[in-house]
């Protein structure tokens, strides 16, 4: 008898699950296009005007530019896209490397008529991508924002204990699989335990939230996450060619920590992990000779969703710098 609440627990939780996924296929309409891309339906969000348009890519597994387009678009034209597998887009059978989604975000711009010039900000491993789209397509590149991005010369070279790490997460993606299926996750979004776990997520509005979280809901984006890891020395393998960007304006956003030290994150070797994330800051300065950095200095990682401002002052400060 005493598994039986257990079984009836998950079964009502996934019951659950599919009702709810079910009516928001009818009912949550996204807020973009749906883009046909090489045979792949890619969903693209483009909000406000202007000459120049602000591209973002999302983190590994983030969709966090729900959070700032608002924001960004008072300032001129920007455009999202939920990565195949993410969102509202369709997965994709195609390798999850940074070569792959560079030449999806070049399609997906061309198809859209999204003309550049461009200011390309990548956060986290979107700065894999926006780095080797500067340097495949530098005539369309007019600035590079990075929130806290990546280099190889450091994710190349981990110390084991980190890599011990990156595994750890490769498990935990692969276990979500089957907490998304299941609807366990989305049990845990909706009695708030996302906004428990990160306090922050409350000063974005719920509509914003419940984007984010949609994704999160679904199968396709946990299974596209450990993709997108399992593949990121195969990306970070293709970035070694995109180191060179003369004296084309790059603003790096530095968070104060990876992690924000915690009861969830006191198991983790944070003083290594930051050692090599100075590292990684290192060699991204020496990306251009007009490099600028900016100190997020109450931010861990998720610089988006710590100190949002910070992000949309460095696209103001690119856009003033670009418009003299």
């Amino acid at each position: 008898m005493d598994i039986s609440w257990h079984y009836w627990l998950f079964l009502l939780t996934t019951i659950f699950h599919i009702i709810t996924s079910f009516q928001e296929k009818k009912s949550l309409i996204p807020p973009g296009e749906i883009i046909n891309v090489d045979e792949n339906n890619i969903h693209l969000y483009i909000k406000g005007k202007g000459e120049i348009t602000v591209v973002l890519d999302h983190s590994l597994g983030g969709v966090e530019g729900y959070f700032l387009i608002d924001e960004i678009a008072k300032l001129t034209r920007v455009c999202i896209c939920d990565r195949p597998g993410y969102g509202w887009s369709e997965p994709s059978g195609k390798s999850r490397c940074s070569e792959a989604i560079v030449a999806e975000w070049d399609l997906l711009l061309t198809e859209a008529n999204i003309e550049p010039p461009y200011i390309l900000v990548g956060d986290s491993f979107g700065s894999y991508n926006m780095r080797l789209y500067t340097h495949k397509f530098p005539d369309k590149v007019k600035g590079l924002i990075l929130t806290d991005g990546l280099h190889e010369a450091g994710m190349l070279n981990m110390p084991l204990a980190v890599k011990a790490v990156k595994y750890l997460f490769i498990s935990g993606f692969i276990m979500s699989i089957f907490g998304s299926l299941l609807g366990i996750i989305r049990l845990m979004g909706t009695v708030g335990l996302f906004e428990l776990v990160k306090p922050e997520l409350k000063q974005f509005s719920p509509q914003q939230r419940q984007w984010v979280k949609r994704s999160f809901y679904s199968h396709n984006h946990w299974i596209t996450m450990a993709r997108e890891l399992i593949n990121l020395d195969r990306s970070g393998r293709q970035l070694k060619v995109a180191n060179n960007f003369k004296d084309l304006p790059v603003i790096s956003i530095k968070s104060n920590s990876f992690f924000k030290p915690s009861i969830f994150t006191a198991i983790l070797p944070l003083k290594m992990i930051n050692k090599l994330r100075n590292k990684i800051h290192y060699y991204l300065s020496l990306l251009s000779s007009n490099y600028t950095e900016i100190s997020a200095s109450n931010s861990s990682h998720f610089v988006w969703i710590d100190e949002p401002e910070i992000v949309v002052k460095a696209i103001a400060k690119m856009l003033e710098f670009l418009q003299k």
